[in-house]
């Protein structure tokens, strides 16, 4: 059965970005009208999460409709089973094997260190499928490799909050957000974790129909759609329900601004027209920590990034977080993540399974 287009019945402005997608079976795939064919090149450790809650509403669109519209495959540049973040292994078919494909849509999963799965296989890949008219994405540090392959320039892009500033640092060509994902003609990028999901259904609805995307959204329980321009961190409610005072998010706010010049914390109050007192109860009770621990930690935290994401001299990153003395700086990284950052370099390049992180100190826990 040919599935064809239906229009959405609303827009925000953002999604008509989507328009690039939108397609009939027949003019996506000449060989094959009725299919929508997915490649996912996953990198060593890679989110499994990510990646199979993007694929999944595409499966269950096949059941709902019971026909295999939707095909996928996962390649690695070995084609051999590819360990993922989670300690678990995954088969996978080799670039080798897969590259007269023509895919309609090529998208990068990776996670941890992907510096080091920049290569120029992986390039020409990506290159070739592009030019066969295949459109581009990224999950998590995905889009790492596709900036660094050059496909990227001038486009807005997005990653994993933990990653982005080392991204702007390393790819000034391109307009990094902060959104959930972000489509940009065609090139798709996803922080990644349940936002694949979203990504994934706004995906489907532009090619399948909203009625197919609704019903697929409330067989995977995901009653709540979120859009491209939802930020990865809203600030108006904690995940489970708690409503943060405006006073403490306006106390963030303002530190998260100002990262590398750092105010005190009794400017930050007289900005915030609040006392200092009342602003540490309110830090201890929605925070669990003080103002000045807070700050601290999440500089030390945009540090952290710096170090073990690029080559940023250890003297610059800790200018750039805010600290005017790098021993001050080593010391209070040391004791955050309990090994001095020139160490941390090396050790936190590590996969996660095999190491202990943040590393948190018990005196700072």
């Amino acid at each position: 059965m040919m599935i064809l287009l239906a229009p959405p019945t609303c827009h925000t402005p953002s999604e008509f970005t989507f328009s690039a997608l939108k397609y009939t079976f027949a003019a996506m795939n000449a060989s094959n009208p009725d299919t929508f064919d997915l490649l996912i090149l996953v990198t060593p450790h890679f989110n499994l999460a990510t990646t199979t809650a993007f694929l999944d509403p595409f499966r269950v669109a096949n059941y709902l409709t019971g026909n295999s519209s939707f095909r996928w495959q996962l390649v690695s540049s070995t084609g051999d089973e590819t360990p993922t973040s989670n300690g678990l292994s995954i088969s996978t078919n080799s670039i080798a094997t897969t590259l007269s494909s023509k895919p309609d849509l090529v998208l990068v999963s990776s996670s941890w260190v992907p510096e080091t799965h920049h290569t120029v296989e992986v390039t020409k890949a990506l290159v070739r499928w592009s030019r066969d008219g295949a459109k581009l994405g990224a999950l998590d540090t995905g889009t790492f490799i596709l900036a660094r392959a050059g496909l990227l320039s001038n486009r807005r892009a997005t990653v994993h909050y933990e990653h982005i500033d080392a991204l702007i640092e390393l790819f000034p060509d391109v307009t990094v957000t902060e959104d959930l994902f972000v489509v940009d003609d065609n090139r798709l990028t996803c922080c990644g974790g349940l936002a694949s999901v979203d990504l994934a259904l706004h995906i489907l609805r532009d090619i399948g129909g909203e009625g197919l995307a609704n019903a697929t959204a409330r067989y995977l329980f995901h009653h709540h759609v979120r859009g491209p321009e939802t930020s990865q961190n809203p600030n108006s409610l904690e995940p489970f329900g708690q409503i943060t005072p405006s006073v403490v998010r306006r106390a963030i706010d303002l530190m998260e601004a100002n990262l590398e010049d750092p105010p005190s914390i009794p400017n930050i109050c007289a900005q915030l027209k609040v006392s200092q007192r009342h602003l540490g109860r309110l830090f201890k009770q929605y925070v669990r920590k003080s103002p000045v621990l807070y700050f601290r930690d999440i500089r030390l935290d945009r540090a952290r990034g710096l170090v073990t994401q690029t080559e940023m001299k250890l003297s610059e990153v800790a200018v750039a977080s805010g600290f005017a003395s790098q021993v001050h700086f080593s010391r209070a990284y040391r004791g955050r993540f309990g090994l001095p950052p020139k160490q941390d370099r090396i050790e936190g390049r590590v996969p996660f399974e095999f190491r202990a992180w943040p590393m948190h100190s018990p005196k700072n826990a």
